[in-house]
């Protein structure tokens, strides 16, 4: 029997769990102005903020310390990023490989150009399915190309297996983290969203939380017609996806359903099985601070003869949206060595201050800035490549040593080319006039010194702006040039 909570029935009960994330891209004409309000709004949230520094606590340590048990933890990056860099430079030749052991292995490939694509061809297979029921499992892809919007409007409605997914669910709110989809949802916002939908009792116990939606998911699980998940990794050598995960929900959404349907993006592809072995451990210790993620699958295709359980046919869907552009660009390239394990996120002042939502695009952080802008419009979304400090920290930690961000630099200048507006030109020529005049820039630096504890006092229209947020230090009683004079 298919529960009331899944199948589309007028008389049945009202499940809003099952409703889809909202879109989470706002028009592109508004997202510079929409993340400059939202910004504002949570730099100002002392109390999310330091949830957020708390929740984020606990991994620094965990990291580090799995960290400390490589014999040579910077070796170890250079092996992930060498495995992600040859097989991102020879993709022409991989994923045909790929696709070709995949479908000997009796699953099919699906080819979709951009998120529009890629949902009609889920569309047609989950009608070609009869589905009635749908479950998912956590897909970030899927949260870009707005999946479960697509199949809601068609019809379908369609559950979260994820633990954290399933509460932003709940919630009607996209992931926060691309990793740690929850992380800014205290336990007993998590209880009593627990006892508002599934009708159970408050609990402080993380455990029996976990129990709750465990016991609710089982039933999903077999009543399901298609399982949705995504891909961390395809192995070109043996046509095998890999799907990494703590919970078995993966394990279950793509096992149970008698049809599989993974979403991947093309750069996810690996040339040997044997990358495995230093790409698993370091996604989980990057991204989570474990020393290894508690599943870590590898599915061939659907069940063959005599196997008990397995899906009948599996499907994978292969996303391009703009990755062949960025692939085009020398320069951007290795910005699809990614492995979305979040590590940039966690280390990221902007994303702890700004808070995942703020950015208002499926992938947050350091790394959404540089990836969203080519996925979205360079110039409509530069503002995300602006929202760094350059501190660099998202470089240093990230395992396949993407230069993070320089990249962002890069995104800054190719808009400042693309589309400058009219004062950043101007700015930019009053700038070069006066550095060309060394008297006029050692005037105009005088002048600065002289004012500035008369606008810290006035605090005129942009000064007040400033220090809304911030600290002016005094000027220094001297300028560099006539200090360098004295000291010589």
């Amino acid at each position: 029997m298919i529960p009331d909570m899944i199948v589309k029935d007028p008389a049945a009960k009202s499940f809003p769990g099952t409703a889809s994330h909202p879109p989470v891209e706002v028009p592109p004409a508004l997202a510079k102005k929409q993340f400059l309000a939202d910004a504002a709004v949570h730099t100002r949230d002392v109390g999310h903020r330091a949830f957020v520094r708390k929740a984020l606590g606990g991994y620094y340590a965990s990291r580090d310390l799995q960290k400390a048990r490589y014999r040579d933890w910077e070796q170890a990056r250079d092996a992930a990023s060498l495995a992600k860099w040859s097989a991102v430079n020879r993709l022409d030749e991989l994923l045909p490989r790929f696709v070709a052991n995949f479908e000997s292995n009796g699953g099919r490939v699906h080819w979709a150009r951009d998120a529009e694509e890629a949902r009609r061809i889920v569309l047609d297979l989950l009608r070609t399915a009869k589905a009635r029921a749908v479950i998912k499992s956590k897909c970030m892809t899927s949260e870009e190309i707005h999946l479960n919007q697509a199949m809601e409007k068609d019809g379908y409605e369609v559950v979260e297996s994820d633990l954290g997914e399933f509460i932003q669910q709940l919630r009607g709110e996209p992931p926060y983290h691309f990793v740690f989809p929850c992380m800014h949802v205290r336990r007993d916002e998590i209880s009593d969203l627990f006892g508002r939908h599934l009708g159970t009792p408050p609990t402080d116990s993380p455990e029996e939380l976990t129990m709750i939606a465990r016991r609710h998911m089982r039933r999903l699980y077999v009543d399901a017609d298609v399982g949705i998940t995504g891909a961390n990794f395809l192995v070109a050598e043996t046509g095998q996806i890999s799907i990494t995960e703590n919970e078995g929900n993966a394990r279950l959404t793509a096992a149970l359903p008698r049809v599989h349907i993974a979403i991947a993006g093309i750069e996810k592809v690996v040339e040997h099985l044997d990358d495995l072995a230093v790409l698993l451990p370091m996604l989980a210790t990057a991204g989570a601070g474990q020393p290894m993620t508690c599943y870590n699958t590898l599915y061939a295709g659907p069940r063959r003869p005599g196997e008990c359980d397995g899906p009948e046919e599996m499907h994978l869907v292969l996303l391009d949206n703009s990755r062949t552009a960025i692939l085009a660009d020398p320069e951007q390239r290795d910005s699809l060595h990614c492995i979305r394990c979040g590590a940039c996120l966690n280390v990221c002042p902007i994303f702890k201050n700004v808070g995942g939502f703020t950015y208002g695009t499926t992938y947050q952080g350091p790394i959404g800035s540089v990836i969203t802008p080519h996925l979205r419009g360079l110039v409509d979304w530069n503002h995300l490549s602006g929202a760094s400090s350059l501190c660099g920290a998202c470089t240093d930690a990230c395992p396949v040593r993407i230069d993070i961000h320089h990249h962002l630099l890069h995104n800054r200048r190719n808009a400042a080319r693309t589309a400058p507006g009219r004062l950043e030109k101007l700015g930019h020529r009053l700038f070069v006039f006066a550095a060309r005049r060394p008297w006029l820039f050692a005037a105009g630096g005088a002048i600065f010194r002289a004012t500035l504890g008369l606008m810290k006092r006035l605090r005129p229209p942009l000064v007040r702006d400033w220090l809304a947020t911030r600290d002016l230090p005094a000027a220094p009683a001297a300028s560099f040039r006539s200090q360098w004079r004295s000291r010589r």
